[in-house]
C-alpha cells in the first residue's frame, strides 16, 4: 500500500503507529505531526526519573531523531492541528497550512482536568502532563520548597515522592475519603498512605479545596471548604483527564467521553483510525467499552492500526495492565476490578510487599493489584486474561508458589 498516512498526535501511540507502519512494510509517506518541538517521547518517566533528574534527554525519547529520517516519516513538530476535513482527507494546521492524506490515525491523547476554584491562574499553579512542565515543576522543588499537590491520585502521588527525593517538603490534598479512590482497592490506597506519611509527605484527605490565595504576587496557599489554610510555595493539580475528541468530534466522527473505535482501532469514518487515550475501546474480557490511559493501551492499539492498514492480522487484545513507581514501591495491576465479590490478600501489606486478588461470584480472576511482587504480577497477569477460576484458600497461601496460581487456574 502506498497511500499517504497522517498520524495526528506524535506521542507515544502517534510515534509507535508510525515506526510499526514501516515495519509492516508500508511504503507510502507518513507524516507524523504534533504539537510539542520534540520528537515522539515517554512520559511515565515525567513524574518520576525526569523529574528528578536522573535521566538524560535523549533517554526519554522513544526513538533517535535519526530514526525518523532513516525510516522516511515526516515530521511536523510544534505543529497543532486545528481542523479535519474527512470528505476532502486534508488535515489543517494553526498557521493555515493544509496537509492532504489518504489515511489518518488520529493518536490525540488527553487533556488535563482544570480546577474551577479562585486563584487556579496564579503563577505557581502547574500541571503535568508534558517535558517541558516537569521542567518547570523541577525548577520549583528546590531542597525545602512547599509543594502542595491537589489531587491524590497516581500522577499527583507520583510527583509528592519525586519531590520528597528532591528535598521538598509535600502535602497532598484529597477530596475524596481515601487516596486512589476511583482506581484502587482499600488495600491499596492504606498501603500508599502509609508509604507517602512515612517519608513525610502530609496527607489530607476528605480536603475539598475553596481556593489559591495568592503571596507577592504567586500561589501561596491552598484554602480548604472547612476554613483550614496550608501555605506552600508551589501547587500541582493532579485531578485526572479527559480525553481529547475534540477535533475528531468537530469532523462528524462518532465520539463518547473518547473517539469511539473498533478492535482495529477504527473509528465510525472510513479511512481514519483512532488510538491511545483519546479513545474509547472495547475491552472484550469485561464485554464492555472503556477509556483507558495507559502506555500497554497506547501501545495495543497502535499495533491494531498499523496492521489493519497493511492487511495484516490484528493483535488480540490483551487484559489491561497498568504500573507506578513510588520511592522504592513498584506497583503492577493487571486487569479491572469490575464485578468483584471477593478480595484476596496475598501477603503481608505491613511488609511492603503484597498482592490483592479481585475475584466474581464464581471466584474467576478479574483483577490482581501487586505491590513488589512480580511474580504475582506475571502470574496474576495469565490468569486474568484466562478468566480462571481461583481457590481463594491458595491465593492465600504463600507456601503456595506463584507460578503454581497460574498453572491450577488453566486446568
Amino acid at each position: 500500500m502506498d497511500d499517504a498516512i497522517l498520524i495526528v498526535g506524535a506521542g507515544h501511540a502517534g510515534g509507535t503507529a508510525a515506526a510499526l507502519l514501516r515495519q509492516h512494510g508500508h511504503e507510502g509517506p507518513i507524516t507524523l505531526a504534533g504539537a510539542e518541538a520534540l520528537p515522539p517521547y515517554q512520559r511515565p518517566p515525567l513524574s518520576k526519573a525526569w523529574l528528578k533528574g536522573e535521566m538524560a534527554a535523549d533517554a526519554l525519547l522513544l526513538r533517535p531523531a535519526a530514526f525518523y529520517e532513516d525510516k522516511r516519516i515526516v515530521l511536523r513538530l510544534g505543529a497543532r492541528v486545528r481542523s479535519i476535513d474527512p470528505a476532502a482527507r486534508q488535515a489543517a494546521l494553526d498557521g493555515g497550512a493544509i496537509i492532504p492524506y489518504d489515511r489518518l490515525i488520529l493518536a490525540t491523547g488527553s487533556r488535563l482536568r482544570r480546577l474551577d476554584v479562585p486563584g487556579v491562574g496564579l503563577p505557581g499553579v502547574l500541571m503535568l502532563r508534558t517535558a517541558a512542565d516537569a521542567e518547570l515543576i523541577r525548577a520549583a522543588l528546590a531542597p525545602g520548597a512547599r509543594l502542595a499537590v491537589i489531587g491524590g491520585g497516581y500522577i499527583g502521588l507520583e510527583v509528592a515522592a519525586s519531590a520528597r527525593a528532591l528535598g521538598a517538603e509535600v502535602a497532598v490534598f484529597e477530596r475524596e475519603a481515601r487516596l486512589l479512590a476511583r482506581v484502587a482497592s482499600v488495600e491499596l490506597s492504606e498501603h500508599f498512605e502509609r508509604l507517602h506519611r512515612g517519608h513525610g509527605v502530609r496527607i489530607e484527605l476528605g480536603a475539598e479545596l475553596d481556593a489559591i490565595d495568592a503571596r507577592d504576587g504567586r500561589a501561596g496557599a491552598v484554602r480548604l471548604r472547612d476554613g483550614r489554610r496550608f501555605d506552600c510555595d508551589v501547587i500541582l493539580v493532579g485531578v485526572g483527564a479527559q480525553a481529547e475528541d475534540s477535533l475528531a468530534a468537530a469532523a462528524g466522527i462518532a465520539c463518547q467521553d473518547g473517539i469511539l473505535v473498533d478492535e482495529c482501532a477504527h473509528t465510525s469514518h472510513e479511512g481514519i483510525h483512532a488510538i491511545g487515550d483519546c479513545t474509547r475501546r472495547p475491552v472484550p474480557r469485561y464485554g464492555r467499552s472503556l477509556r483507558l490511559e495507559s502506555v500497554p493501551n497506547a501501545l495495543e492499539q497502535a499495533r491494531q492500526a498499523a496492521a489493519h492498514l497493511c492487511g495484516k492480522p490484528e493483535p488480540r487484545p490483551e487484559a489491561p495492565w497498568f504500573w507506578s513507581d513510588q520511592y522504592d514501591c513498584r506497583l503492577q495491576i493487571a486487569g479491572l476490578a469490575f464485578d468483584v465479590a471477593r478480595t484476596v490478600v496475598r501477603g503481608d501489606p505491613a511488609s511492603g510487599k503484597f498482592a490483592v486478588f479481585h475475584l466474581d461470584a464464581e471466584n474467576r480472576a478479574q483483577a490482581v493489584e501487586a505491590v513488589n511482587s512480580p511474580q504475582e504480577f506475571v502470574a496474576g497477569r495469565a490468569l486474568v486474561g484466562a478468566a480462571a477460576t481461583l481457590d481463594p484458600a491458595r491465593i492465600a497461601d504463600p507456601a503456595v508458589p506463584a507460578k503454581e496460581l497460574a498453572a491450577a487456574g488453566r486446568t
